[in-house]
């Protein structure tokens, strides 16, 4: 090991080195992480290249389940053999992270926390209403959208402001639950082809289908949480190189649940959209269409229960943002302020981890009430178009270098795969900056 990390302890917060639990006891941060990034857009995403070419992008949806598993394992592995925090690695880089992340971070909140509160709003506010009971109370029916937005951003932000992540870890498990039960039973319900599925498992491209294609392989699931999974390592307990492959397992098992509910959706899409010509929004309120054509296709009980998974899927990742992007900015922002790493003001629970849950919070009540201003969403689209490539780019680099021992260095199989990661990622970066700059 090199001579700095050996010294080191790192930021490890409960962790000993015991023996792994049994297998069965395995559900953690992966799970979180996984949740976290599998939100509403990334459903709806899913759902439209189902609708729009039935199968054929099956197989990619597959390679994003496996790029995620690769680049969430890069940032446990580092994370575990050195005993330092992601952030600690990016510093080792060059000074250039900071400088990228740090405004980075403080922008993409300021957007997210105003998109995560809607999408949560979004079923809320037309479940609700319908329901026998609630639905006949006025106050309730006639609620604005705005307050069913607050609500739950305040309520996500309660839940996490003490930083207890075996809490969250418990509520995030209740919620992929419920987003088993009703996403993978709406596919159930659409009676899939299967010979179909199977073809769809071939890789091919459709006519003008290329960039599609490279959305759905790498943009579902990914987001600046898949850089928190190191952290929550950390909290779990999970702290030295002796866990790594419980890690490792903890990954795997996430990300094939995550990526049932992506094929789930892409089928719910193929049968249930494609075969009839049906057309969704491709915002968030694609899934809000979808709810109508399960009503009027399979009853509207069965609609309420869609949308209870819909709301679950949100919820779960403004649970896991609103904790595990805030530890990241309070590992950030205590660096810059000059305090050790391991600092409690560095941890989770410390006063920056909820200075940045109150930023998430209130600040983008404002883009709620006044909408998107244009220059906020073009710093926000050029800024984020970098981040999945900037986390590949340094993950390549890190796995590689001399601050990671050498027992738990990329082999030669493992530089290939991330080089090829990175190259996509940096190709749909590029073009959701041309994209951002022009939209």
């Amino acid at each position: 090991m090199h001579s700095d990390d050996a010294a080191h302890p790192g930021p490890t917060t409960g962790g000993t080195d015991t023996m792994p639990p049994p297998r069965w006891k395995l559900i953690g941060p992966g799970l979180v992480v996984a949740a976290t990034g599998i939100g509403a857009g990334d459903l709806v995403a899913t759902l439209v290249a189902g609708s729009r070419y039935g199968y054929a992008l099956l197989w990619a949806a597959v390679a994003g389940v496996i790029i995620k598993i690769v680049l969430v394992e890069g940032a446990g592995r580092w994370t575990l053999a050195t005993g330092h925090t992601i952030f600690e690695g990016w510093r080792r880089v060059g000074r250039w992270t900071s400088w990228y992340f740090g405004p980075y971070i403080m922008i993409w909140g300021f957007v997210y926390g105003a998109t995560a509160m809607s999408a949560s709003a979004l079923p809320l506010a037309a479940l609700v209403p319908q329901l026998p009971g609630l639905g006949d109370v006025g106050w309730i029916a006639d609620m604005p959208f705005i307050v069913y937005a607050i609500l739950s951003g305040l309520i996500g932000a309660a839940l996490v402001w003490m930083g207890r992540y075996h809490r969250l870890e418990k509520l995030v498990a209740v919620l992929v639950g419920i987003m088993f039960l009703t996403v993978v039973g709406a596919a159930v319900v659409t009676l899939p082809n299967i010979p179909q599925i199977i073809g769809g498992l071939v890789p091919r491209i459709p006519d003008g289908g290329l960039l599609y294609t490279l959305s759905i392989a790498g943009g579902v699931g990914g987001t600046i949480t898949l850089a928190a999974y190191g952290y929550w390592l950390a909290e779990k307990g999970w702290s030295t190189p002796r866990w790594m492959k419980v890690m490792r397992i903890d990954n795997a098992m996430a990300y094939v649940i995550s990526g049932v509910f992506v094929v789930a959706m892409l089928i719910v899409g193929a049968e249930l959209l494609y075969s009839s010509g049906v057309a969704i929004d491709e915002g968030d309120r694609g899934l809000l269409d979808l709810s109508d054509v399960l009503a009027a296709r399979y009853g509207t009980a069965f609609s309420w229960v869609f949308l209870l998974g819909f709301w679950a899927s949100s919820f779960s990742s403004v649970l896991g943002v609103w904790n595990g992007v805030s530890i990241m900015f309070a590992d950030f922002w205590g660096h810059v302020r000059g305090k050790e790493e391991g600092h409690p003001d560095r941890q989770i629970g410390g006063r920056y981890y909820r200075f940045y849950i109150l930023w998430l919070t209130f600040p983008p009540m404002l883009l709620l009430l006044l909408g998107k201003p244009v220059q906020v969403i073009i710093a926000y689209g050029v800024l984020g178009s970098f981040f999945m490539p900037f986390l590949a780019i340094t993950l390549l680099v890190l796995m590689n270098s001399r601050h990671m021992p050498a027992a738990w260095r990329n082999r030669p199989l493992g530089n290939i795969v991330l080089g090829v990661v990175t190259l996509l990622f940096v190709v749909l970066g590029v073009n959701q900056l041309v994209d951002a700059i022009a939209g």
